[in-house]
C-alpha cells in the first residue's frame, strides 16, 4: 500500500488540509478502480467501510492478488469534517459557498468533443486512452489556476483521482434508509450485481440528473461521446460509475459495515479488479440466492413535501411498499390542529426519510421510487 497527501488551498485562516489517498496493487498496468467515503462529511457509516476495506485490501494486496491498481480515499472531505457548529457537523455543504459538497463537478463533454476530433480512431481501446489523456488534461489545467478556492481544489483532485478508472464507487449514506443505489441509465445492468451483493432495494438510473454530482461526471461523457462519435469512433461506456448509499446515517454498526465491505470486493472481484486465489479472503460467490433489485427510473421518485409546518409523522418505514394513494405520512400543525395526509401519487418503495419529526413548509420529507417516469429537471435533492 502507498499513502499519497494531496494538499488542498489554504482557506483564509492559515490552515493547510491535507487530503489522502491509499493506492493497493500496480499502478503500471492500466487497470484501475476507485472508491472514496463519505464526501458529505457528516455521513459517518462510509468511513467505518472504508477502514474494513483497508484492512481487507492490504491483505490481498500483500497476496498479490490486485487486478492494476484500487485507490481508495477513506475520508474524501477534510474541510466539511472541519465545519461544525454549535455541536453539529454540518458536511454536506460548504459552508463558505452555501454549496453541496456533490454537485457542480467538472462536466466535460463539450470540451473533450474538438480535442477528440483530430485523434480517434475505429480502435475503441486506441479511443478510450485519448478519452482518458484528453480528460485529465483538461482537469490538471484547471487545478493549476491560482485563484481556486479550498473546495474547489478538493473537487478537482477528487476528480482527477477518479477519472481514469475503470470502476468508480462513491459512499455515502441517506437520513433513514434502506441501501439504494444510484447510476447512470446505460449502466443499469452493470449494477444489478452490486445492487444485488449489498442488498440494495432500490437501485435508481438517470442519463442526466442535473447539477453534475461526483459519481456522474466521471461515467456520463463516456455515453455523451459514444453517441456524439457514433460507431465509425466507437467509445465503449469504459467507467462504471455509482453511488452507494449505505443506508441510514445512524446505522454505524461494525458488523454492517464489515458486510459492506465484503460485497463492494466481491463486486470488484466480479469485474475483474481482484485475482482468484487461495489467499483472496472473500466467500465464494453467489448472486443467484439474493435478490434481484430492479432499476427504477430517478424520474420516477416521488419526493414527499410537507405542505405545512407541524409535527410530522410516518405510517410507512423505509423499505415498506406504497401503493398509489396510500397515505404514507401526516403533518400536524400545533398552533391550528390542522391535519393534512401526505399521499403517494405513484405505487413504489419507500427508500428514504427524514429524521425531523417537527418539519418546515415545503420540506422534502421521504422519497418513493416507482417505475412511472414523471419527473424531469434537476432530479437530486439539494
Amino acid at each position: 500500500m502507498r499513502t499519497k497527501l494531496h494538499a488542498l488551498q489554504p482557506a483564509s485562516a492559515p490552515i493547510q488540509r491535507q487530503l489522502r489517498s491509499l493506492h493497493f496493487g500496480r499502478a503500471s498496468s492500466g487497470r484501475k478502480a476507485y472508491i472514496q467515503a463519505s464526501l458529505h462529511a457528516d455521513e459517518v457509516p462510509p468511513m467505518l467501510v472504508a477502514q474494513h476495506l483497508i484492512t481487507m485490501l492490504r491483505q490481498i494486496d500483500a497476496a498479490g492478488l490486485i487486478e492494476g491498481e484500487i485507490v481508495l480515499v477513506p475520508m474524501a472531505n477534510p474541510i466539511g469534517l472541519s465545519q461544525e457548529m454549535q455541536g453539529s457537523l454540518c458536511g454536506r455543504f460548504d459552508l463558505a459557498t452555501g454549496i453541496n459538497f456533490n454537485r457542480h463537478y467538472q462536466h466535460l463533454s463539450a470540451a473533450l468533443i474538438p480535442l477528440l476530433e483530430p485523434v480517434l480512431s475505429a480502435d475503441p481501446v486506441h479511443n478510450t486512452v485519448r478519452v482518458r489523456e484528453a480528460s485529465l488534461s483538461l482537469l490538471n489545467e484547471r487545478a493549476a489556476s491560482p485563484t481556486l478556492t479550498e473546495t474547489e481544489r478538493l473537487k478537482l483532485t477528487l476528480q482527477i483521482l477518479a477519472t481514469d478508472a475503470d470502476l468508480v464507487l462513491d459512499l455515502h449514506c441517506d437520513t433513514q434508509a434502506v441501501m439504494h443505489v444510484y447510476t447512470g441509465t446505460p449502466l443499469a445492468e452493470a449494477a444489478r450485481p452490486l445492487a444485488q451483493l449489498l442488498g440494495a432495494q432500490a437501485l435508481l438510473v438517470a442519463l442526466d440528473s442535473g447539477d453534475q454530482p461526483f459519481d456522474e461526471t466521471v461515467s456520463r461523457s463516456w455515453w455523451e461521446l459514444a453517441a456524439h462519435f457514433g460507431p465509425e469512433r466507437p467509445i465503449p461506456l469504459a467507467c462504471f460509475a455509482a453511488t452507494v448509499e449505505l443506508r441510514g446515517e445512524q446505522q454505524v454498526d461494525d458488523g454492517l459495515a464489515r458486510d459492506d465491505a465484503l460485497a463492494l470486493l466481491q463486486f470488484l472481484r466480479l469485474k475483474g479488479h481482484l485475482a482468484e486465489g487461495p489467499a483472496l479472503p472473500l466467500p465464494a460467490l453467489d448472486l443467484a440466492s439474493r435478490p434481484l433489485c430492479e432499476p427504477t427510473p430517478l424520474e420516477g421518485v416521488e419526493p414527499m413535501v410537507a405542505p405545512h409546518h407541524g409535527i410530522l409523522l410516518f405510517f410507512k418505514s423505509p423499505g415498506d411498499e406504497v401503493s398509489a394513494g396510500e397515505k404514507v405520512a401526516e403533518v400536524v400543525d400545533p398552533l391550528t390542529d390542522q391535519r393534512t395526509p401526505l399521499c403517494a401519487r405513484f405505487a413504489g418503495r419507500l427508500f428514504a426519510r427524514v429524521s425531523r419529526r417537527y418539519v418546515s413548509a415545503g420540506m422534502r420529507v421521504c422519497k418513493v421510487a416507482g417505475q412511472q417516469a414523471f419527473r424531469s429537471g434537476k432530479l437530486l435533492s439539494l
